[in-house]
């Protein structure tokens, strides 16, 4: 007949109903119809689906039916339970794909079945190596289709149902020594009559020692920090260090707890700290659960009186080998909690991340795990913020900090940026940039744009981290799945963004804007512009009001194509007055002037209209430098046919020929080069790069590089600082000579006109029949004359030290640019003095 443990599960099942509800005997009596109830209740058991553990339950009401004054026969059973090793099995960490072997611990009695449990203590994970025989074989079945279960059901067999623990191990040759077929049973005893601790004691005491309690023998030492033997206790050297080695789990379980209770009730810790110590305590409640099995094991050996020398008993040399896996897994919580001392947020995740590289896949899962719980509230975090814009980081452990104080006009630039020390180590930073980026366009949106889209409607918002195994399978696949969610809400909302400020706000229209107007690229506006503003910037600059200048400013408008803009654009321009200083004219404070405001006012910012104001004053100067050698040009060539007749002019006017044509043509080539080199191409890769810009980042980035840029090549950097003094020195020059040559032009007219009126003087009295002059008269015109001829040499000597002057100032600024580091400006030195004029001056006065 076979026995409990050899009968079907559905045949055991009814067994253990029939004795549970002590009708077991219904059948025999011819009691159908308590037959046919049993026989219905037996049935929804087994389809009841809310029960999963039904052989526990069953046993559970199977040993509450038993009359507790008949003796037990379990023990045994709790022997060969005991006796196989500490099995592999469902733990808090996720599932391997297989199981490795699992030893008995018994030297005498290996039994064939391979342990593989339901249930065991999630400290329990790591390998245990052989003490003694043949390696075991690989089970046929993997950790992974393994139910969690009851705790106390962690030993059974593969082979057998639940209830075959129960039973009697299968019999088999011992692989030792034969044990003798009776065994003396006597109450354990904590020493001998010679006063040596027994093994039994040592094991009780270790059992405390597990969870952090003092024992009998075995106490913590503060001085030492660690658990040690009294001294005074009689004790084999074997035992002691054995019980030394063991005890280190009550120190490991100490540093543990203490670092979860302390941080526990620590709101300032913040959720990821409070998901780490979750995760710390889960791991400590697996490692309780196998402790209460212990503890279980070793108070049945004490009602039943088992000896130690059994071999099924606790010894303290099985748990050295059983606690191994346990001992494995609390060094790496210690070690963890030591290295995330002081860490919180994203730079904790990090630290815990950081430990999980290592090559042990046990303790890789272990980490891995811990990590899923710990990035589960950065994750949600993160979701948040790219969907929704949200931030709500009471204790600042997210990597996006927002800052409340900054006033909406600076909410891009200010207001939100990067804890580069929240940033976990598992998120790159072009990943933390990018999710930066996200939520701040969200934001920009809604408060500067006013656009009351509905976050949902920009982007699509995919499934959240909404449990740690959502948050372990986003880390497991952060360069696919993860980066593609990021990916996707930071095209969608950038695009999104930049449709709005084009399409409402009109930032390329108003950039193009600053092309044409601050950087005189509206050749025809800025032409006429300037030959309405010339009488009144002649003028001192005190004398200047600015209504006036708006209204030349208007007319400027509307005589040229700038009145075709938009409206938008037009009402923007506006003439601006610099401050005033002693001396000054017109020409040194008169300003164009655009107004920013609004979401565009982030790309143009603050600095950024300065920026223009600098690069405009230059230019402005630059263009009337042209403006006042076209007027030179015209003066020489009217004048040149009325000035024949003064032959002693003739080597004043050459001179001055001479140095206007040097400056015109020192002026044309800087002109080429600050429109074409400077302003056209540096315009044309801003362009390029706004038009393929990703983001409103991008475009600031663009378009201050394009900023930087024109202000180093137009000489208005601190590393140009020589170059620009040097070079408005020649702007003052050309404007002396201007002056010089317009007084000389305006002596000799009117020497012109004087002898004029004496010869048509002359002619008219000679018509009449007198004498043309009289001496007196002669002799006045000739002493005229003669004083104007001594005011020639004056006028030479004037112009020849004003070429000098300003040959040299060229020639010390041609000197700056070939030493330049730019590439550029050493080409502008060679077209400058392409004929090497000012080389050869430069040889023959020694300066090089």
């Amino acid at each position: 007949m076979a026995t409990l443990d050899q009968k079907s599960p559905n045949v055991l099942l009814q067994s253990l109903c029939c004795r549970i509800t002590g009708k077991s005997e219904v059948l025999k009596q011819r009691r159908e119809a308590d037959a046919a109830l049993f026989s219905e209740m037996h049935r929804k058991l087994q389809t009841q689906g809310v029960l999963k553990h039904r052989w526990s339950v069953l046993y559970l009401l199977l040993s509450l039916s038993e009359d507790p004054r008949k003796p037990s026969s379990r023990v045994g059973n709790y022997g060969a339970l005991f006796a196989q090793a500490l099995p592999r099995d469902a733990h808090s960490t996720p599932f391997y794909c297989t199981r490795p072997q699992s030893l008995a611990l018994g030297y005498a009695e290996r039994s064939t079945g391979l342990s593989a449990s339901v249930g065991t203590s999630g400290i329990s994970s790591l390998g245990v190596y052989t003490l003694n025989g043949p390696t075991p074989t690989q089970p046929p079945q993997s950790a992974a289709a393994q139910p969690l279960g009851s705790r106390l059901a962690w030993a059974l067999p593969l082979s057998s149902s639940p209830s075959s623990a129960l039973a009697p191990p299968t019999a088999r040759p011992p692989l030792g020594p034969p044990v003798p077929a009776t065994r003396v049973i006597r109450p354990r005893r904590d020493g001998d009559a010679a006063g040596e601790v027994s093994e039994a004691a040592l094991v009780r005491d270790i059992l405390y020692v597990f969870q952090g309690i003092d024992g009998k023998f075995i106490k913590m030492n503060a001085q030492d920090n660690c658990y040690k033997i009294d001294s005074k206790v009689v004790l084999c050297k074997s035992l002691r260090d054995t019980s030394s080695r063991l005890a280190e789990l009550g120190w490991l379980h100490n540093k543990v707890r203490k670092y979860t209770d302390a941080r526990s009730l620590d709101r300032a810790f913040g959720l990821v700290g409070q998901s780490f110590c979750a995760s710390l305590h889960q791991e400590l409640k697996e490692y309780y659960r196998l402790l209460s099995v212990l503890h279980s094991q070793l108070q049945v050996e004490d009602d039943q009186g088992v000896n130690m020398c059994t071999e099924s008993s606790l010894t303290l040399r099985r748990l050295l080998v059983w606690m191994y896996d346990p001992k494995v897994r609390l060094k790496t919580l210690a070690a963890l909690v030591d290295y995330c001392q002081g860490r919180k947020g994203g730079e904790l995740a990090s630290a815990v991340h950081a430990y999980g590289k290592t090559g042990d896949p046990q303790m890789r899962a272990l980490v891995q795990h811990i990590l899923s719980l710990v990035s589960h509230p950065i994750l949600n975090f993160l979701y948040r913020w790219i969907y929704d814009g949200e931030l709500e980081d009471t204790y600042h452990e997210f990597f996006v900090a927002s800052d409340p104080n900054v006033k909406t006009d600076r909410l891009w630039h200010d207001k939100y940026s990067l804890r580069k020390s929240m940033i976990p180590s598992f998120i790159t930073m072009d990943q933390a940039r990018k999710v930066l980026l996200i939520g701040k366009s969200i934001n920009f949106l809604h408060q500067v744009c006013h656009d009351r889209t509905p976050p949902g409607k920009i982007t699509a918002a995919s499934k959240s981290a909404d449990t740690p195994k959502d948050a372990a399978e986003l880390l497991s696949d952060l360069e696919g799945a993860f980066q593609e969610k990021i990916d996707a809400a930071y095209f969608d909302t950038s695009k999104y963004l930049l449709d709005v400020l084009n399409r409402n706000y009109l930032l390329l229209e108003h950039l193009q804007a600053m092309r044409r107007y601050l950087l005189l690229g509206q050749g025809d506006f800025i032409r006429h512009l300037m030959d309405l503003l010339k009488p009144e910037l002649a003028r001192p600059a005190t004398t200047l009001y600015q209504h006036n200048l708006t209204g030349i400013l208007e007319t400027a408008v509307r005589a040229t194509n700038a009145q075709y803009d938009n409206a938008e654009i037009l009402k923007r321009l506006d003439v601006r007055l610099l401050e005033v200083s002693p001396g000054d004219t017109g020409w040194d404070v008169f300003s164009l002037d655009y107004h920013v405001d609004g979401p565009i006012a982030t790309v143009f910012t603050r600095e950024c209209m300065g920026h223009y104001l600098r690069v405009f004053n230059f230019l402005w100067r630059a263009k009337r430098m042209e403006y006042t050698l076209t007027d030179i040009w015209k003066g020489q060539m009217c004048n040149a046919k009325l000035l024949k007749t003064m032959p002693e002019l003739s080597g004043v006017l050459h001179q001055c020929h001479i140095l206007a044509s040097e400056m015109v043509h020192f002026i044309h080539q800087m002109q080429y080069y600050i429109t074409f080199e400077v302003l056209e191409c540096s315009w044309d890769e801003l362009w390029n790069k706004v038009q393929q810009a990703q983001d409103l980042d991008h475009i600031i980035a663009a378009h201050d590089v394009f900023l930087d840029t024109i202000i180093s090549r137009c000489l208005l950097d601190n590393n140009s600082r020589s170059l620009l003094n040097q070079l408005r020195a020649i702007f003052d020059q050309i404007i002396e000579f201007q002056s010089a040559q317009d007084s000389l032009y305006r002596s000799a007219l009117e020497e012109l006109t004087l002898r004029l009126q004496y010869e048509e003087k002359k002619q008219q009295r000679e018509e009449e029949g007198q004498w043309g002059v009289t001496a007196e008269q002669e002799a006045e015109e000739k002493r005229r004359v003669q004083e104007f001829q001594e005011t020639i040499p004056k006028m030479r000597s004037q112009l020849r030290i004003l070429t000098h002057f300003y040959q040299s100032i060229v020639q010390q600024f041609l000197v700056l640019l070939m030493t330049s580091s730019d590439e550029s400006l050493r080409f502008l030195s060679f077209r400058l003095d392409f004929n090497e004029h000012y080389r050869m001056m430069l040889k023959s006065s020694h300066i090089l």
